[in-house]
């Protein structure tokens, strides 16, 4: 069977690798192999992070161009930069909000129009969910919660091989006690908007 891919990106700070880890594990509670890719890029705050999951049987972590089954993005622009891993029957899961990455502070190029940016995404995928995950982390108890929105989305989306269940099992483990209620409040709140 072909594995399930999964990449993700955005910008150092916003718990890419931690996200990556938890889904790696509940995947694993549920007896599949799982093979995960070493960080790409910057992993400082506002450095470029990517990582890539292969849920199912695979050798190597890396996913080819054009053969994510999901992009998830934690920052809209790094969704835009991984737009080549994915074809027209992945699915996109994308914050709403910027984080300015700092090579773009320095950059002549201004941060292009999120609507811009969601269009690109939108006729390159076979569906889009956009969420203001930083909003909604707000909403949930605290902004870095965000990771667990984004987690939330992935899990909603059809055909997304890990279980919910597993999710939250993952999250106990590898979360500390004292912010798991916000953070099981945020997965549930962006499970819920992309589930809609």
């Amino acid at each position: 069977m072909k594995p399930y891919n999964i990449y993700i990106s955005g910008v150092g700070g916003q718990g890419i690798i931690k996200t990556s880890i938890i889904m790696g594990e509940a995947a694993m509670k549920m007896g599949k192999q799982v093979v995960m890719s070493e960080i790409h890029g910057m992993a400082q705050r506002g450095g470029v992070v990517s990582t890539e999951l292969k849920i199912g049987q695979a050798q190597s972590p890396i996913i080819p161009e054009s053969k994510a089954n999901i992009l998830l993005a934690f920052e809209p622009l790094e969704a835009l930069r991984a737009v080549g891993k994915i074809n027209e029957e992945s699915y996109v899961v994308t914050n709403t909000s910027p984080t300015m990455p700092f090579n773009i502070n320095a950059s002549k190029y201004p941060y292009p129009e999120i609507s811009v940016i969601l269009e690109e995404l939108e006729s390159k995928s076979r569906k889009l969910f956009a969420l203001d995950a930083i909003q909604i982390a707000k909403e949930s108890g605290h902004i870095l919660s965000l990771n667990m929105v984004m987690l939330g989305g992935a899990a909603a989306v059809p055909g997304f091989p890990v279980d919910k269940k597993y999710l939250k099992e993952s999250m106990k483990d590898n979360l500390p006690e004292k912010s798991l209620k916000i953070n099981l409040k945020a997965f549930d709140e962006g499970f819920r908007v992309c589930s809609i």
